[in-house]
C-alpha cells in the first residue's frame, strides 16, 4: 500500500472534516501527513540477503554438491543479490530485519523534517500539530509546535501516536486517526480556544510523499 491510495477519497473526505471541525474550536493548526516509508533502511537488505542468501547456498550445496565449499560462496553471493533486491521488493520481510530502536528514530526524524516541509512552524501563535503516519514501519508520530509543548508534553501526545498505530495494524487506520484528533483538539480547546480573528492556515487535506 503506497501513501497516495493509503486512505479513500471518503476516508480522506471525513479527515479533512474531522480536522476542520477540531480547528473551529482552537487557535491551534492539525495537519495529516503519511509517507511510504521513513527511510531506504539499506542496510536490512545487506542483512536480508547475506542471513537468507547464505542460509539457501548452504542447503543447496548440502542436498547437490556435497558441501563444496568452492560451489557454496559463488552461490552464497549471487543468492544474497537476489534476496537482498527481492527483500526490497517485500516490505513485509524487509521490516524483519529492521531493529526495532532505528525505526522509532527514524519515524521521529521523518516527522520532524514533515513539520518543517509543510510550514507548521510558522503559524501565529507557534500552535501546529502534525499527525504523522509511516506505511513501511506501521507507526505514527505526533508532533507539536513550541506553543503547544508548553501546555502538552510529548509523551502526552506520543499515547495518541501509539493508538494510531494499533489502528493501522488493525486496518481502522481512518477511524482511530479522526478519534485521535477530535482527542487531541479537545486538549487543545482547553488550552488554546479559538480566538475572534482565527483563520485557517494550513489546508484540512492529507498530505502524502
Amino acid at each position: 500500500m503506497k501513501a497516495d491510495n493509503f486512505f479513500t477519497s471518503e476516508e480522506k473526505d471525513t479527515i479533512a472534516k474531522t480536522i476542520g471541525k477540531v480547528e473551529k474550536k482552537t487557535a491551534g493548526e492539525v495537519a495529516v501527513m503519511v509517507v511510504d516509508t521513513s527511510d531506504s533502511y539499506p542496510e536490512s537488505l545487506v542483512l536480508a540477503g547475506v542471513l537468507m542468501g547464505g542460509l539457501s547456498a548452504l542447503l543447496v550445496t548440502d542436498l547437490f554438491f556435497n558441501d563444496s565449499l568452492w560451489i557454496f560462496l559463488p552461490l552464497a553471493t549471487l543468492f544474497s543479490f537476489v534476496f537482498g533486491w527481492l527483500t526490497n521488493q517485500a516490505p513485509i520481510i524487509k521490516r524483519y530485519f529492521i531493529p526495532k530502536a532505528r525505526i522509532e528514530e527514524e519515524v521521529e526524524q521523518r516527522a520532524i523534517q514533515a513539520f518543517y516541509e509543510k510550514g507548521l512552524y510558522k503559524t501565529r501563535d507557534d500552535t501546529g500539530v502534525l499527525f504523522f503516519i509511516s506505511l513501511l514501519e506501521h507507526k505514527a508520530w505526533v508532533l507539536a509546535d513550541q506553543g503547544i509543548y508548553s501546555k502538552i508534553p510529548q509523551e502526552t501526545l506520543q499515547e495518541y501516536a501509539v493508538d494510531i498505530a494499533t489502528g493501522i495494524k488493525k486496518g481502522r487506520a481512518a477511524e482511530v486517526l479522526c478519534q485521535e484528533i477530535s482527542k487531541v483538539g479537545e486538549i487543545l480547546a482547553e488550552h488554546f480556544p479559538v480566538k475572534d480573528d482565527d483563520t485557517n492556515e494550513l489546508p484540512n487535506k492529507v498530505f502524502t510523499v
